[in-house]
């Protein structure tokens, strides 16, 4: 028996074949972007199935005694696309024809263009084998260490399965109106060819409206081209819902659109409606491309540079540390985007990417399930220049000399996009997603994942005061909460070009009137001072119930901030809903300055000679048949309260006296009674048969109970977590651990009683961190979005690096010559220090 078959017996206890169910990690390595196509490949441990690169694999070695990694390395075929003379053997590559992904047709997943070649490699001394090579050794070795081998290959990849390898986009389903459809005896017959719009004589995109045969032309595209919304028009003046593309009929079938369902469908009796205009739909020939083959055709454009913003001008791609380009995962622009924000902030690097060392050594056994991991992971990556690197192209011979490209290698964040969307009805998906509402999830994610040490969102965190005045008794109420963004309402009564728009409005009726194309669109111009003073001019409340009255009156609102952070968020509040509640974007262009001094905004507090509105609850809501008990808590409130840290029955007491009416509410009692010396007492409710100074007992599941005490926790621990979760046992075990600062004073004993004294007895912990300085900040990095909705569109992000503008579109990354400043969407400001 040879040296490594013995090494391979000697371990073949920690060699495992796959299972269904079983996590492989073979394309992409735990603490890096290495994948089996770098240099050096993948080594994916053949006992747990992570992937390392080989700047890892030794680490994973010494730490965990594992020797045998199976070793993948990809390379790269050189492809000469559609030459059937190539002589590689190899067929052209198929242009797609189908809006699908993984299927016959569709877009290719692209394995095909690899070579791939693995083998056991055996630690420390990095001995190989190859399956030759397992020929030869005792069949108990071949046999499990083949199987293993096997198994791998054939296994998905973790980052396989959580992306969508199989979509069909052109599944269209039935109209709901196609089998009972009227259509209009008017003696309409529409001619095999020349067609052309009845209102503008537009000749492309031409559909026909299968009730009256009218022929119009269809919709404005996002850039111009299209039609002129001839056809959408008459749907909405007739409420005709099925035109039929002209153009794209053939013995096969043809586009049908249904404006009543929004969506492309499918008519079964089409052949059927066509013949009642005259067209034989045996007889068509297709004379103009489908809405399909116009998807595919901009799908396959997407990542032109031409097609964003600054396309006029020629961009210099830029390489190096901090200018890393991102991949887009599917409609993943929003998080690229808002990352490659993040990591400019000093607080995220220092947290993450100064410390990664550090990070790594401490990383628990799947450091793919670890957010710090993950997170120090992708700031490296962005920050550290190893991917920023020109992309070779596909069809280039890889040993050819060519000139840098625009797309970047770049790094593919799966890993951190699987863990920060796990669970998220919507981050988890492929769906086009609100860059702001994702800021928000990461930063709340950061907030629970640091609890205790450095926290880096508290660059953004700051006080908001709300004071609200009554108007009858004069008298006065403040209240205080923690925010992150800065909302700023857009005031379109305040455009400085009225006239222009008047008169723009004027042309598009008159030319809507007269079937004439429609005027070029006129950008309202909002001066960024308007949107200020809409945030901080006064609110009237016309339903307060004042506490000095004890009765609804009017009272007025005014917000100020009560601290300033280091780092400030503006979203520019763009999308809105019309009459008719379909979500619309304002095209809005703002002159959003360099600097900006806040400081007039900055709170007063509580003014001389101010009354104070008397803290008293509002009455109950009662009706007369109804027994008179204790109110009933919004629990989920109080478990929000309680994960910020907060005493339980503080949070009891917010929920209470601001009558269940939000968390908003509730965090601004909270943050205004901070200091009252029974900030944390207990709680008794009206109707409670508690006596006074103990807490009214909740139900709480004893089998719950026993098993979070099983963990080292004394009961009184076990009780407050669950109850702080509506008795959910996970998410208690999750509370209990992200709240162990909270709970060190309660002592465990080795009886698992608490040593402590009450709650009551003990200092409340302090409310959350904020930063606080001068107002005054300079504008370094905005986020913009281009399209209708949050929800489709594109994001691209501009960052000031060294006194230049660079732009940040996925995978490319340029000089920018034209910042265009005035149509962001989410802007990032700094703390100027004098």
């Amino acid at each position: 028996m040879t040296e490594v078959s013995e090494i391979l017996m000697s371990v073949l206890s920690t060699i495992r074949v796959p299972r269904p169910g079983d996590r492989v990690h073979k394309d992409e390595c735990a603490f890096s972007f290495a994948s089996p196509e770098s240099e050096g490949g993948l080594y994916v441990c053949m006992n747990s199935f992570l992937g390392y690169g080989s700047k890892y694999v030794d680490r994973h070695h010494a730490k965990t005694g594992q020797r045998a990694y199976l070793h993948i390395t990809r390379t790269r075929k050189t492809q000469k696309e559609d030459d059937p003379n190539s002589g590689s053997g190899d067929p052209p590559k198929k242009k797609p024809t189908r809006l699908a992904i993984g299927i016959e047709g569709g877009f290719d997943v692209d394995q095909e263009q690899y070579e791939e070649e693995v083998k056991v490699v055996l630690f420390p001394d990095r001995q190989e084998v190859t399956s030759e090579d397992l020929g030869s050794m005792p069949d108990v070795v071949r046999e499990r260490v083949s199987l293993s081998m096997a198994g791998l290959q054939a296994a998905d990849s973790v980052s396989h399965a959580l992306q969508v390898q199989q979509w069909d986009g052109e599944v269209r389903q039935e109209s709901k109106y196609a089998a009972e459809l009227k259509q209009l005896d008017n003696g309409v017959k529409i001619p095999p060819s020349g067609w052309k719009c009845e209102v503008c004589d537009l000749q492309e995109n031409i559909w026909m409206n299968l009730t009256d045969g009218k022929v119009l032309c269809g919709r404005r595209y996002f850039d111009g081209s299209g039609g002129n919304n001839h056809a959408l028009l008459h749907y909405q003046q007739t409420g005709y819902p099925l035109a039929v593309k002209l153009g794209t009929i053939t013995p096969d079938g043809a586009d049908v659109y249904s404006y009543d369902e929004d969506d492309m469908v499918l008519d079964s009796k089409l052949p059927e409606h066509l013949s009642h205009f005259g067209i034989d739909m045996m007889t068509m020939e297709k004379t103009e491309r489908t809405m399909t083959e116009l998807e595919i055709a901009v799908n396959q454009r997407v990542g032109e540079w031409e097609v964003i913003q600054e396309s006029g001008t020629t961009l210099r791609p830029m390489w190096g540390p901090g200018l890393t380009g991102m991949k887009n995962l599917g409609n993943s622009c929003y998080l690229n985007s808002v990352m490659q924000v993040l990591f400019t902030i000093p607080d995220f690097q220092t947290k993450y990417v100064s410390n990664i060392d550090k990070v790594f050594a401490e990383a628990p056994s799947d450091p793919t399930q670890d957010f710090k991991t993950q997170v120090a992971k992708l700031g490296y990556g962005l920050l550290s220049g190893e991917y920023s690197k020109p992309a070779p192209d596909p069809g280039d011979d890889p040993s050819a000399s060519t000139e840098p490209r625009g797309d970047q290698v770049g790094i593919a964040p799966r890993m951190f996009k699987a863990l920060v969307g796990r669970g998220h009805p919507e981050f988890s998906t492929n769906r086009q997603q609100d860059a702001q509402e994702f800021l928000l999830h990461f930063i709340n994610m950061v907030e629970r994942n640091c609890r205790s040490g450095m926290n880096p969102s508290e660059a953004f965190r700051f006080l908001v005061e709300e004071k609200i005045v009554c108007q009858q008794s004069q008298k006065a109420k403040y209240t205080q909460r923690v925010d992150y963004i800065v909302q700023l309402p857009v005031p379109m009564d305040q455009a400085t070009n009225m006239e222009e728009l008047q008169e723009a409005e004027r042309r598009r009726d008159e030319a809507e009137s007269s079937g004439a194309p429609p005027p070029a669109v006129t950008r309202a111009q909002i001066p960024f001072a308007a949107c200020l003073a809409a945030l901080s001019e006064p609110e009237t409340l016309t339903d307060f119930w004042s506490s000095a009255v004890q009765a609804k009156t009017t009272a007025t609102k005014t917000t100020r901030f009560a601290s300033f952070p280091d780092h400030l968020v503006i979203q520019i509040k763009k999308f809105t809903f019309g009459l008719d509640w379909v979500p619309k974007k304002l095209d809005v262009s703002i002159d959003v300055p360099d600097t900006l001094d806040l400081s007039t905004l900055r709170a007063m507090g509580q003014q001389p000679g101010e009354e104070l509105l008397p803290e008293v609850a509002p009455p109950p809501l009662m009706t007369p048949d109804v027994e008179v008990k204790a109110p009933v808590l919004d629990d989920s409130t109080v478990s929000q309260l309680c994960e910020m840290g907060f005493p339980l029955e503080a949070c009891r007491k917010a929920v209470y006296y601001t009558g269940n009416t939000g968390i908003d509410a509730a965090m601004n009692w909270v943050m205004g009674h901070m200091d009252d010396p029974d900030f944390s007492a207990p709680l008794v409710l009206p109707g409670s048969s508690s006596a006074p100074g103990t807490t009214p007992t909740e139900s709480v599941p004893e089998e719950h109970l026993a098993t979070i005490v099983s963990m080292g926790f004394s009961r009184d621990q076990a009780t407050r977590a669950l109850r702080a979760t509506n008795n959910v046992l996970e998410r208690a075990v999750d509370w209990i651990f992200s709240h162990l600062d909270d709970l060190e004073s309660m002592d465990v004993s080795e009886g698992g009683r608490s040593e402590g004294g009450s709650e009551a007895s003990r200092e409340p912990p302090p409310g959350p961190r904020v930063r606080d300085g001068p107002g005054k900040y300079e504008l370094f990095a905005f986020i913009s979005h281009m399209g209708s909705s949050t929800m489709c569109g594109h994001y691209v992000c501009h960052i000031k690096k060294d006194q230049q503008w660079v732009i940040f579109n996925d995978q490319k990354v340029c000089a920018s010559e034209k910042p265009p400043k005035d149509l962001g969407y989410l802007y990032f400001y700094r703390r100027v220090v004098e």
